[in-house]
């Protein structure tokens, strides 16, 4: 990231400090999703041992679990004690998962590796690997409804939080993405002559519907249902909600960036972009202008925020954090 580069976020001065890092903060939340999830995928009676296997397999396979991050973090810019929203926090990682699993398929990205590790399908075959995405979807939901019965959540708020989380996760939501970013393969090799192919300007809009659907729209639906849990006021679900959609931007055009220039071995994947000839930020734009939009993305999350005042410092770090990782 080189020229022109807005600057990172510094928080206000006066009314104390942020005493957490993005990293840290992902990394002792991120255990205690983990014994949530532990909890989820132990074995109830009824369940195929080989099905259980396969969905622990890459739930466990090292994920950053940062949308759970999120679903904590949130919760705490609007009032909510530390920790707060630990099952939902597991559910929406169990539907990043789920969709993971099925975006590595032969249909899909046909991707061998995920995290280092060989893709779902290549270790327990595509079969179980649907069946292991459709069974963390479909748990997710009752991971949800079982956090608003003991979080306490009116009937009214209780349907608001499952709402939020099908929304981004569905076919309006990150399925659209997925489903337009399948659509779109091709559009990111070099220009050549063709009547046919969109403009810049049209790739641009694409590339946006995609982003806003495929990683935005989860994002969101983690802060929104940390802030539903934490009975938050239509204001700050608003501003997290736009919170949201620019973090899930800078998400993107990162990852793009990192697919290009990244460690292979850090990512813990081959990256499949331009084997593919994904549309993507780096491919449009190039990598330096792609990560310039990155960080632009980043600094309009931050004014997002601005309704939380200090309560939000470290949803600013998550949004910092997004762009300057390397992996």
């Amino acid at each position: 990231m080189k020229q022109n580069m807005p600057p990172r976020y510094s928080p206000p001065r006066g009314g104390g400090r942020v005493t957490w890092g993005a990293s840290e903060f992902i990394k002792v939340h991120g255990a205690i999703v983990d014994r949530e999830l532990r909890s989820l995928l132990r074995r109830r009676g009824g369940e195929p041992p080989g099905l259980l296997e396969a969905m622990s397999y890459s739930v466990f396979a090292g994920g950053k679990r940062f949308r759970p991050a999120l679903v904590f973090a949130a919760a705490r810019a609007c009032g909510a004690r530390p920790g707060w929203g630990a099952r939902t926090a597991a559910a929406l990682e169990m539907i990043h998962t789920y969709s993971l699993i099925h975006d590595d398929l032969p249909a899909m990205d046909d991707d061998d590796l995920r995290r280092g590790q060989p893709t779902n399908h290549k270790k327990y075959g595509e079969a179980m690997a649907i069946l292991a995405g459709d069974g963390l979807l479909t748990d997710a939901f009752e991971a949800l409804a079982e956090d608003a019965l003991r979080s306490g959540l009116d009937a009214r708020s209780a349907a608001e939080l499952v709402r939020a989380v099908a929304a981004g996760a569905g076919s309006r939501g990150m399925v659209a993405g997925q489903a337009a970013d399948l659509e779109a393969e091709g559009l990111g090799a070099r220009p050549r002559r063709d009547a046919g192919r969109p403009g810049r300007a049209a790739l641009a809009k694409r590339l946006e519907y995609i982003h806003l659907r495929k990683t935005a729209a989860l994002l969101v639906a983690s802060v929104e249902a940390g802030a539903i849990l934490a009975k938050a006021s239509p204001r700050q679900r608003a501003a997290l909600r736009g919170y949201g959609r620019a973090l899930g931007l800078a998400f993107q055009a990162a990852d793009d960036v990192l697919d290009v220039v990244g460690d292979k071995a850090k990512l813990g994947k081959k990256g499949s972009d331009r084997e593919n000839a994904k549309l993507t930020y780096a491919s449009l734009y190039g990598v330096d202008a792609a990560a310039a939009k990155a960080r632009a993305f980043a600094q309009e999350a931050h004014r997002h925020l601005k309704v939380f005042g200090r309560k939000a410092a470290i949803l600013h770090e998550l949004a910092d954090y997004v762009v300057d990782r390397d992996y």
